[in-house]
């Protein structure tokens, strides 16, 4: 055979691999697989009691947390319940492209219709383009969100959008971003894998220099003890390195990273509900890709076995000092300051509450927030407001290093030094 028969054979047989995966709905088939032992399933069970406790309390309806459910299968029905109807009520025109994109995501993992919200998020991703060739990356989390929702709903009209995004990566020169990276990385390897059949295979080459790309630097932010990134970005980059059809050059122990994560739910570092709706597919066995193949079929609900409770630990009257700088050094803004604070608060408290005490001691110490999935976010102090076309915000650090928690799950220690810097990204 000559060859331009063989190329043909190999088009051929890739076209009817592709066919044969999107006709299966095979779902996510781990390369890099590694599970919870038997003996941590409680610690599981626990954070994601936690995490469905936190839906009837919310006036936030997050929709990573209804993914996290449907995925790792729901003990509480009612909460599962009353999250998919806030959803399905809620308005769309004020979600970001990201928040819409999961949104369809957890109505999809719902078995239920999305409805406009598909050809709403196709119109705004038909429009999207990078600001720049050194856009900051995290600006293309939510549009990689959108690619994986697009993607899950009707590939072949997202061929063309998926092209372009793919294209700008390509061009992109700012700093790499973890969290990006395995978003991107779940969208692309989506697309990878239901290319129509008849397509040139220049998308498939293009997908996947771009995934070779990104599964790198995911693979060199790997830390010796196997987190990858900091703690939080863990969740996502596992997901990714798991389904990725181009493997990085350095290999992942996944179980080492595993087995670190649950030491880590041991120190109690995931208690925030939307930490926990990132880590917990993957604690469970399962990645975003898996949105489209959950089984809704009537369950009944399950009692899970939860951790023992651990031992009172003993409290302490005491309080604890911390000291607190606002600093904003930025050219440009209306007002340069460097403030310092002594703090007193209670042992155990979080950042928040330092905040607070600082605002009630002296007005310059006056903050704002806004509600995220993450929980409250610091947009405004001393009436200096963060600014996404400035691309400024507050960012909080202890002594030189930068908090990866948020002001309502940080607890400061005695004699700590924080800083929330006015910041330009």
């Amino acid at each position: 055979m000559d060859r331009t028969g063989e190329s043909g054979m190999t088009r051929v047989t890739l076209q009817l691999l592709t066919l044969l995966w999107a006709m299966t709905g095979t779902s996510t088939q781990t390369r890099s697989s590694c599970s919870v032992p038997l003996a941590e399933q409680p610690l599981v069970n626990g954070i994601q009691v936690l995490m469905e406790s936190s839906v009837v309390n919310s006036a936030f309806p997050n929709p990573s947390i209804l993914i996290a459910m449907n995925l790792a299968g729901a003990y509480n029905l009612e909460a599962q319940k009353l999250l998919t109807y806030k959803l399905m009520a809620s308005d769309t025109a004020d979600l970001t492209i990201g928040q819409l994109a999961l949104t369809i995501m957890a109505l999809t993992s719902s078995c239920r219709d999305p409805g406009n919200r598909v050809s709403i998020l196709q119109r705004q991703m038909e429009n999207w383009a990078p600001a720049s060739l050194n856009t900051h990356a995290s600006s293309f989390y939510g549009p990689s969100l959108a690619i994986l929702a697009l993607c899950q709903n009707n590939p072949e009209t997202t061929l063309p959008i998926a092209t372009r995004f793919a294209k700008s990566l390509l061009a992109n020169s700012s700093p790499f971003n973890v969290d990006t990276g395995a978003m991107v990385t779940l969208a692309l390897t989506c697309m990878y894998h239901k290319i129509p059949v008849g397509s040139e295979e220049g998308y498939r080459v293009l997908f996947g220099q771009v995934l070779k790309n990104t599964v790198e630097n995911i693979s060199m932010r790997i830390q010796d003890n196997g987190i990858i990134g900091d703690i939080y970005s863990t969740g996502l980059a596992m997901q990714a390195l798991s389904v990725t059809p181009e493997r990085p050059n350095k290999e992942w122990n996944c179980q080492k990273t595993m087995d670190s994560v649950l030491d880590e739910i041991k120190e109690g570092k995931f208690h925030n509900p939307m930490s926990i709706a990132q880590i917990l597919p993957s604690l469970k066995g399962k990645t975003y890709l898996d949105v489209p193949h959950v089984s809704c079929s009537p369950g009944h609900e399950v009692q899970p076995t939860l951790p023992n409770p651990p031992s009172p630990v003993p409290t302490s009257a005491y309080n604890i000092t911390v000291k607190y700088t606002v600093n904003n050094q930025l050219r440009g803004v209306e007002r340069l300051f460097n403030e310092t604070i002594n703090v007193s608060v209670k042992r155990g408290s979080v950042l928040l509450v330092v905040l607070e005490e600082a605002q009630r001691k002296n007005p310059t110490f006056k903050f704002e927030t806004t509600m995220t999935s993450w929980g409250p976010m610091v947009s405004s102090i001393n009436n200096i407001a963060e600014n996404v076309n400035h691309k400024t915000y507050w960012q909080f650090l202890s002594g030189k290093t930068p908090l990866n928690e948020g002001v309502a799950d940080y607890k400061p220690f005695n004699h700590e030094h924080i800083t929330a810097n006015f910041t330009q990204y």
